[in-house]
């Protein structure tokens, strides 16, 4: 399942939330979404695990989590072709 963890703080590894997700299960991957300009995070992430209950463990536990005095975000990501009033129309 692929998770979407928010409101990151800008100073958190993807090692962090590798350390921080596996706590649940098995984690495939972790992708720390980076501001091609400046390098820096944009305060979000996606954790592939594969197992879904695993997973759902997760979610439940870490969403509405401090980490760093912040309180994160974590559901699982909607599809790519799902994503509906987000961005710009061409039309």
């Amino acid at each position: 399942m692929n998770i979407y963890v928010g409101n990151l703080p800008y100073t958190v590894s993807e090692e962090d939330l590798g350390n921080m997700f596996t706590q649940y299960g098995e984690v495939a991957s972790v992708k720390l979404v980076m501001d091609m300009y400046s390098g820096r995070s944009k305060g979000f992430a996606f954790v592939e695990m594969p197992d879904n209950s695993q997973a759902d463990t997760a979610i439940k536990a870490l969403n509405k989590s401090r980490m760093h005095d912040r309180e994160i975000k974590v559901n699982q990501a909607e599809a790519k072709g799902k994503r509906t009033g987000r961005g710009r129309s061409r039309y």
